[in-house]
């Protein structure tokens, strides 16, 4: 059995974390322990209390866009945070997942997204809502610069390279992806420069696009 696990609602509408606490409370082990209304409310939770995951409208009052995400990261490396947004600007999305964010979902989609983002946290994973994920796979297909390479013609990888890029969009750090594969850190950062150098990637943000775009196992 899965051990409880604990949430930090952060959202200025009551409506929206009576509505989430519901969700919440039909789900098995979990539950609710604190919420706040803006950013000075939540740097005070996220300090006094102990939680797993903190659900954060980026759009409440007191927060201070993506840099908030480093800030909270920063004072409590425990928590792991899903923003939850009705912006999925790609852009935003791509800065969200590089500042630490573990999941991003959006505030008209499916509830079950929900738990399966918990679920893909919990495995290590980055979870992206399935209307992020295409507006980030659309707008990666662009022709931008720093464009995610188009899928349709890939750019061929090792089985190594894919092994590293699946677990770099897992959120794996160098050592835990080190651990997993039985080499050395080193050895893992020097693929993930190979990586970014073949595909024109600049950040593990667009990896883990380009992993999602590719269909490799993100959680």
């Amino acid at each position: 059995m899965n051990r409880p696990l604990t949430f930090i609602l952060a959202d200025d509408h009551a409506l929206v974390r009576e509505g989430l606490k519901m969700l919440i409370s039909t789900m098995d082990n979990m539950s609710v322990v604190a919420e706040a209304a803006d950013g000075e409310a939540l740097l005070e939770q996220v300090t006094k209390t102990r939680a797993d995951l903190l659900l954060l409208d980026l759009g409440m009052p007191g927060v201070a866009g993506i840099q908030f995400i480093s800030d909270i990261r920063e004072l409590v490396p425990r928590l792991k945070i899903i923003v939850l947004t009705a912006n999925i600007e790609p852009r935003t999305v791509r800065a969200a997942v590089e500042a630490g964010a573990s999941g991003y979902l959006t505030k008209d989609g499916d509830p079950e997204e929900l738990g399966e983002a918990i679920e893909a946290i919990r495995k290590g994973g980055t979870y992206l809502a399935r209307t992020v994920r295409f507006a980030v796979g659309e707008a990666s297909g662009s022709g931008r610069q720093h464009a995610v390479p188009d899928i349709l013609s890939p750019v061929p990888l090792t089985r190594r390279e894919r092994e590293i890029l699946a677990l770099v969009a897992q959120g794996l750090t160098a050592r835990e992806i080190a651990e997993r594969l039985g080499i050395s850190p080193l050895t893992v950062r020097k693929h993930r420069e190979n990586l970014m150098g073949k595909l024109n990637l600049h950040s593990a943000a667009e990896l883990t696009a380009y992993a999602v775009r590719l269909g490799l196992p993100t959680a």
